[in-house]
């Protein structure tokens, strides 16, 4: 019997000749991401747990992305900490405001293909766009293993995801992975890997991979992989080569398989208050709304703000409509800068934010209120998650909320 990418990403990390899904195993972690909201309780953690040191420091990389730029007072107390806990340690790895975390995880070669990463986020598993086993931990266990450098796992089975095809003009990856959450549900992967195939994936670009990485979670999923291409040894700058024990086998052995035509598949949202409650552009078509959102970890690199900017160029957005773009990282701040992309967006009326978590945690830059309603390109659209637990939350793609964003009401592109 074959094995898995996930797998194979385990026997690969631990020297193991043979892993089974189910399976308890101890694996080394190779990075560990800590955001600012959460080190504090780490740095707790740590001390509690008796540890001197962290077995390398140079494995671990803090992000300030969630409290800038800071909403309250106490916001300062997480930066504080921070600041001593790598100063005690020797922590180097530290981006003060450069953008989201796991933006800059991969954006800044922190992880490679074939990796095991750790984060105090949920939504570490977009790391797997570029073939890593990556997942989210609560702060216990991120100071455990900043302290060993191991922490069990449980192989999770897989559920292969195989989408062929060319997707129709106005269709995104966060289309497809919406789509693929509403099919599963938001417990159908739970604690499983989805394993992302098929041509239609290939000819995603690896911007587009991190989209529906990213929100594998929202299926329950341990982790979201894709196989590592040409795509991302260039991405990576690694050689093909060195990525060819991560092509998973031809019998390998699947929980289950599901299947998609991309032709098949049209702009969707995910409907308050869930993410798994999906509902086509067309069912929702003509829902006022009073703010649109563009950015987050999900949809917020260059060739979302691009796709918008194309769309949006030459037009006003639609009278007493706020929309709010948030680039991903500082570096794609700077490109979409070069490339004119930010011009076009702020003369169509939209208002632009520092790199950041901001609207998408309900922190700042645009907080929703009682009443409004929201179309956004982020992952969550639960209840309170930007702002007033009264707001409706509308999940989209960058194209859906760009057409929107003119017209005042969800529109299909």
């Amino acid at each position: 019997m074959g094995y898995t990418l996930i797998e194979k990403i385990v026997m690969k990390n631990t020297g193991l000749d043979n892993v089974e899904s189910g399976s308890i195993v101890i694996v080394n972690a190779d990075k560990l991401m800590v955001h600012d909201i959460f080190i504090p309780f780490v740095a707790q953690k740590f001390e509690e747990m008796g540890f001197k040191k962290i077995y390398d420091p140079n494995k671990m990389v803090l992000i300030y992305d969630h409290l800038v730029p800071t909403a309250k007072v106490e916001d300062v107390r997480h930066f504080k900490i921070a600041e001593e806990f790598c100063e005690k340690y020797g922590v180097k790895n530290i981006h003060r405001s450069d953008g989201i975390c796991h933006q800059l995880m991969v954006e800044g070669g922190y992880v490679k293909p074939g990796d095991i990463v750790f984060g105090t986020d949920s939504h570490t598993t977009t790391y797997g766009a570029i073939g890593a086993f990556s997942t989210g931990i609560g702060y216990t266990e991120m100071a455990a293993v900043l302290g060993t450098g191991e922490l069990w796992i449980k192989v999770p089975q897989t559920i292969k995801v195989n989408i062929d095809g060319k997707l129709p003009n106005g269709v995104t990856s966060k289309d497809v992975i919406l789509r693929i959450i509403g099919d599963l549900k938001a417990d159908g992967a739970t604690y499983k890997a989805l394993e992302f195939s098929g041509n239609c994936v290939e000819n995603m670009s690896i911007s587009s991979r991190m989209t529906m990485a990213n929100m594998a979670i929202e299926a329950g999923a341990k982790s979201g992989l894709f196989v590592p291409d040409k795509k991302t040894a260039e991405y990576c700058n690694i050689d093909m080569k060195d990525l060819e024990y991560l092509q998973p086998d031809s019998d390998a052995k699947y929980e289950r398989v599901l299947n998609y035509k991309a032709e098949d598949l049209e702009p969707v949202v995910a409907y308050p208050s869930q993410v798994d409650n999906i509902k086509t552009v067309k069912e929702v078509s003509g829902t006022k709304i009073d703010q649109v959102f563009i950015g987050s970890c999900t949809n917020g690199r260059l060739e979302d703000l691009e796709v918008a900017a194309e769309i949006l160029k030459g037009k006003k957005i639609s009278k007493y409509l706020k929309l709010i773009v948030t680039p991903a990282s500082r570096k794609i701040y700077n490109e979409a800068l070069d490339k004119g992309i930010i011009k076009v967006l702020a003369e169509a009326g939209a208002i632009i934010t520092h790199p950041g978590c901001g609207l998408c945690c309900g922190r700042s830059g645009g907080i929703v209120s009682e009443g409004e309603k929201v179309l956004a390109t982020n992952n969550r659209n639960f209840l309170g998650r930007m702002g007033s637990s009264k707001a409706e939350i509308y999940l989209c793609s960058p194209v859906v909320a760009a057409v929107s964003a003119l017209t005042g009401e969800i529109t299909n592109p």
